[in-house]
């Protein structure tokens, strides 16, 4: 790796699946060369890229380090969770912008160069997402959202969004009223494919700990907003997500972090704003919702 300060560090946290990291290391790899257009010449670009193991037992660290010397490997003695393993690797990373990046992800062509430029192309904004798609070509909603209000996560359980995709009213939560062909502003991103400016993952204090594996991403983009900041949506540049890839190993474990996420979300951020018989029927709602997923495992 240079010595010069990289323009942008990229960080990896990996859990049991090898192959997928190694597939997305590949793609990140053979896209990061650039056109000189002085010397005719393409060159590699200036990227610091690390892995963050989570205490995998897949032998995922040892491959990574016998194909690929220059990326950087943290090797956690346990599984620290999405923040807690995220929040280590920023420890390492030197450059003044971080790309959070899952290793169910393949990056298609220049999609994190492009990405970077419209970041850095407004100092309003503190974080960015590119188009994710799911390996049928269908987008993954968890790129594009709203907030997850009272009234949003009521419309979308109960079917409401899917009824009226259309109307900001109905679709709030999934944004599907908005054109995910064009660029714009959005309340929330997936951390699948998360860049954000270190100044602005510092204001906030990075991934807060109190979620271990789901929701840190709603935390993240919410606690960004108070900060002023802007999210922005670039659909020029796409990835393909191989969602849920770490979470079919253990469906129950999944189940009960998401429904402590929303738990979590809930009372931190609109609790208080409601009065008691809403707040008993959003708790009510949510313990309900989890006795139905369980159902089905």
């Amino acid at each position: 790796m240079s010595k010069e300060i990289p323009e942008l560090s990229i960080i990896i946290l990996n859990y049991n699946v090898k192959e997928l990291l190694l597939n997305c290391l590949e793609s990140i790899v053979k896209n990061k060369r650039k056109e000189d257009k002085q010397s005719l010449r393409s060159k590699d670009l200036n990227w610091q890229i690390i892995v963050v193991d989570n205490a995998s037992s897949d032998g995922s660290t040892e491959e990574v380090r016998k194909r690929y010397e220059d990326i950087e490997i943290l090797e956690n003695k346990e599984n620290l969770g999405f923040a807690g393993g995220n929040n280590a690797g920023v420890k390492l990373a030197k450059a003044p912008v971080v790309l959070f990046l899952n290793p169910d992800t393949v990056i298609v062509g220049d999609a994190i160069q492009k990405t970077l430029e419209v970041l850095l192309s407004s100092p309003d904004y503190g974080a960015i997402t590119c188009k994710v798609e799911l390996p049928d070509g269908r987008l993954d909603y968890s790129c594009h959202r709203g907030f997850p209000t009272p009234w949003n996560s009521f419309a979308y359980f109960s079917g409401l969004s899917k009824m009226f995709p259309n109307s900001a009213i109905f679709a709030g939560y999934t944004a599907s009223f908005l054109n995910i062909n064009k660029s714009h502003e959005i309340d929330c991103l997936t951390g699948a494919f998360l860049m954000v400016r270190k100044v602005a993952g510092d204001q906030i204090g990075w991934w807060n700990t109190d979620y271990f594996w789901n929701g840190e991403d709603i935390e993240f983009c919410y606690s960004l907003k108070e900060k002023g900041w802007k999210i922005f949506y670039y659909p020029e540049a796409k990835i393909i997500h191989y969602k849920g890839s770490s979470a079919k190993k253990a469906k129950a474990e999944t189940i009960s972090h998401g429904i402590s996420a929303m738990r979590i979300f809930y009372k931190k951020h609109y609790y208080k704003k409601y009065p008691p018989l809403l707040r008993d029927f959003v708790l009510g709602g949510i313990k309900l919702l989890e006795q139905w997923r369980k159902l089905w495992i």
